[in-house]
């Protein structure tokens, strides 16, 4: 995988193995995760944000509490 110089990152995604095979063998530049519970809390508190269409990007909103 060559990276440029001029290459910088503009999105940072979960996928999952589904989403890699759309992907295709193309796509090189995602790091695999092991398969543990390290990263459980991050993804239980990223599953609590609503992501809402605003302007060219998205604005990030906590979900209301009940």
């Amino acid at each position: 995988m060559r990276i440029l110089a001029d290459d910088r990152v503009v999105s940072v995604g979960f996928l999952t193995q589904n989403d890699l095979d759309r992907l295709g063998a193309t796509f090189e530049r995602h790091f695999p995760i092991a398969d543990d519970d390290l990263f459980a809390e991050l993804i239980a508190k990223l599953d609590e944000i609503d992501a809402e269409p605003f302007g060219k990007g998205v604005v990030l909103m906590p979900h209301p509490k009940a």
